[in-house]
């Protein structure tokens, strides 16, 4: 099983693009406990999660590699709700208050809100720094290529294309995983169990 899954949508709320990221521990099983925490809540439907990728990872100093993946989902939440959400999902996971610059068990952004625009402390959407990450442009790219970045007329397929052209950091899909299985309508129950992995 390999490529974009799409599942059942039965929330009618904001249409949300979320970023995975793990470099610590085991790495498939935080990813796959983080999704399962978002499909499990009542006001989240995930409804199209990308394929996995490994990546260099970029910023200071020297880290493991990251597992990358991205979901749309959606939701009823307000922003700033569904932040604490992942925040909470976070720290259930073993993250650390403070530890941007730090190896991680997970990381979860909010990449898009609908339409939204914000610009505060806690909370920049769409997210500032993604047009130039072939981490969150590669699995976006999955599951919204033609979704326009912002502040420019460039899709994520063309900024994707773009970076690929240019050296930089490493970074390539793992197609031989699956973040959860591709199970049919009417079969939720069962995807969820399959999510449920053991904590650690």
């Amino acid at each position: 099983m390999n490529g974009l899954q799409r599942l059942p949508d039965p929330i009618q709320g904001e249409l949300v693009y979320l970023g995975l990221g793990s470099n610590l521990g085991h790495r498939m099983g935080f990813l796959r406990q983080a999704l399962f925490g978002l499909a499990t809540h009542p006001e989240i439907s995930v409804v199209a999660i990308s394929r996995v990728f490994e990546s260099e990872f970029v910023g200071p100093g020297t880290q493991p590699p990251y597992l990358n993946a991205c979901v749309a989902a959606r939701t009823t939440l307000a922003p700033q709700v569904l932040l604490v959400v992942l925040q909470e999902i976070e720290a259930r996971l073993g993250r650390l208050p403070g530890s941007h610059w730090e190896p991680r068990p997970i990381d979860l952004d909010i990449l898009f809100f609908g339409q939204r625009r914000s610009r505060d402390r806690e909370l920049t959407l769409p997210h500032p720094r993604l047009s130039k990450r072939a981490f969150v442009l590669e699995p976006l790219a999955d599951i919204a290529p033609h979704l326009t970045l912002p502040d420019s007329t460039e899709t994520v397929a063309a900024a994707c294309a773009k970076i690929r052209d240019q050296a930089g950091p490493w970074i390539k899909v793992q197609s031989e995983v699956s973040l959860a299985p591709q199970l049919g309508v009417g079969r939720e129950g069962e995807w969820r169990a399959a999510l449920a992995v053991p904590s650690r």
